[in-house]
């Protein structure tokens, strides 16, 4: 999927979960909303890796878990750098794929 298409259609999903829960999606929100996501992927990770309780959960469920986490954080990262107007895959053809030999 290209990443300009995902990070619109999370845009919208973003506005709408901001105006149903009735928050203003400032530039804070964005950074601590990922701030967020990251420390539910470390509880997640905890877990899936034996070094939480597991919460009632199978260990399925903790490997489902663990894996959408990474689902949120790509997301929010995602929508904070379009609040900052980065050119995410610019940007890392400049900084990683430069590198390539």
């Amino acid at each position: 999927m290209d990443l300009t298409e995902l990070s619109e259609r999370l845009e919208k999903l973003s506005v709408r979960y901001g105006e149903h829960l009735g928050f203003e999606r400032d530039a804070d929100w964005f950074l601590l909303k990922l701030q967020e996501e990251m420390g539910e992927l470390t509880q997640a990770y905890l877990q899936h890796t034996g070094r939480a309780r597991a919460k009632g959960l199978t260990p399925e469920e903790i490997r489902t878990g663990f894996h959408q986490e990474f689902a949120d954080v790509f997301c929010q990262l995602l929508l904070l750098a379009r609040q900052h107007d980065v050119d995410l895959p610019g940007e890392i053809e400049r900084k990683w794929l430069s590198r390539e030999a």
